[in-house]
């Protein structure tokens, strides 16, 4: 017997169906029966911050990059490379590793059912010895180095360090050359049976598809009902930051720069805070702010200009970047929108307008499988149903905003970093 649980919304008038199978994994199916195809995401609540954890009463600790490496691997058993299979269907498929979460996902138009049991079947049989594993080390060991010579990817990671002291989340999601290094078929075995097991995982699809598709995909899976006791252990982080400023050389030929906020966080980061943080985001740095077309008239900067808001579970950030050939007077510019904006207040135009078109876009990504695939994920993994962020986002006021802003920018909680082109 599965239990079926429908989510509707009265505000699209549409609805979908979490469905929590005999063997413990659940399901969610969004049918979209207009669309040619589906997408699928097959995902575990496991990412590179899950690095202390206890199964069953065990206690762990796992080296930095070890789900990412895990997500690599997963795509291997003895019966051969599962791309290879999923070419054969016709399906487009990948994987990536988050923060907090990796997802095996695939695209397709037919051979649907063949294509949804082979999702099923990799991703629940790890298969790891010393020789693939050695072998895995060395593929991603190159990767690392190539974002090591990206000057975003550094860039993000210097704020992160400059932000935080324990939490894992200022680690690259990949690890570093060393830590997968510590990394062994055991540490990978132990892993896949705490966030691979059905129960910690879910099935989520939009497209053209039937709740009946998906159980019978499931149940010629054939797992088994496995039930751990997996308990994340939260990091306890200090609430000031490592260091105020740092830079470094690379060869680009503009500098980039990035000016992140640690905002406090209580024991859960709400859909709340995080909305009303991407409003406040959006109306200081947004294309159509005051502060991006000072700066962009003045040739200040350029398109790559933007802010956003970097939060999870138990982390929450604002970070602000963009080329220029002026780090100094970017930083001083944003630091004087932030205070105007704290000082004034942010008007009833300014909320509306902001709103009104977040809003809209988020209806909009309603119509797009793979937005709506990705974030039954996302909020099924946060507690939420998928229209809570809808839901939640029509009840936000202006005095909501403005109160959350009080908060927010506290200048003794700046990370500063930018990278410059080396040196002639």
């Amino acid at each position: 017997m599965q239990d079926i649980k429908i989510i509707k919304s009265d505000v699209l008038n549409e609805q979908y169906s979490l469905i929590k199978t005999d063997c413990g994994l659940t399901i969610a199916c969004y049918p979209m029966p207009k669309h040619n195809g589906i997408h699928a995401v097959f995902a575990t609540n496991f990412g590179s911050i899950n690095r202390q954890f206890s199964v069953d009463g065990e206690e762990y600790t796992v080296p930095a990059g070890i789900a990412h490496f895990l997500e690599h691997k997963m795509f291997e058993n003895e019966d051969g490379d599962a791309f290879e299979k999923f070419a054969k269907t016709g399906a487009n498929a990948n994987a990536f590793t988050s923060f907090d979460k990796t997802c095996y996902i695939f695209s397709a138009t037919s051979n649907i059912d063949e294509s949804l049991d082979i999702l099923l079947s990799f991703v629940t049989q790890p298969y790891f010895t010393k020789e693939t594993v050695d072998k895995e080390q060395g593929i991603i060991g190159q990767e690392i180095k190539m974002y090591d010579d990206s000057a975003s990817w550094r860039v993000l990671f210097g704020i992160l360090e400059g932000l935080y002291h324990n939490h894992s989340v200022k680690e690259d999601i990949a690890g570093s050359v060393e830590s997968i290094a510590e990394i062994t078929p055991e540490m990978l075995y132990k892993c896949a049976e705490a966030f691979y097991s059905p129960s910690e995982m879910l099935l989520s699809v939009a497209g053209n598809i039937t709740q009946q598709q998906l159980i019978d995909a499931v149940e010629r899976a054939g797992f088994t009902a496995e039930k751990h006791e997996v308990v994340r252990k939260r990091i306890e982080e200090p609430d000031e930051i490592v260091y105020a400023e740092k830079s470094i050389n690379m060869p680009i030929s503009i500098p980039l720069v990035a000016i992140g906020f640690k905002e406090k966080v209580g024991d859960k980061i709400t859909a709340k805070q995080e909305i009303i943080g991407d409003i406040i985001i959006d109306i200081l740095t947004g294309s159509t702010s005051d502060l991006f077309n000072k700066l962009y008239d003045a040739n200040v900067v350029n398109g790559t200009f933007e802010g956003e808001v970097f939060s999870g579970s138990d982390y929450y950030s604002t970070i602000i970047s963009g080329e220029t050939n002026d780090p100094p007077l970017l930083v001083s510019e944003v630091q004087a929108a932030i205070d105007k904006i704290k000082a004034e207040g942010i008007s009833e135009e300014q909320f509306s307008i902001s709103k009104n078109a977040m809003y809209g876009s988020m209806v909009i990504d309603f119509e797009n499988m793979e937005e709506v695939a990705t974030s039954m994920v996302n909020q099924y993994f946060k507690g939420n149903t998928l229209y809570n962020s809808l839901e939640t986002f029509r009840e936000i006021t202006l005095e909501d905003v403005n109160c959350q802003l009080k908060e927010m920018f506290r200048p003794d909680k700046r990370t500063v970093f930018t990278v410059y082109p080396m040196e002639a």
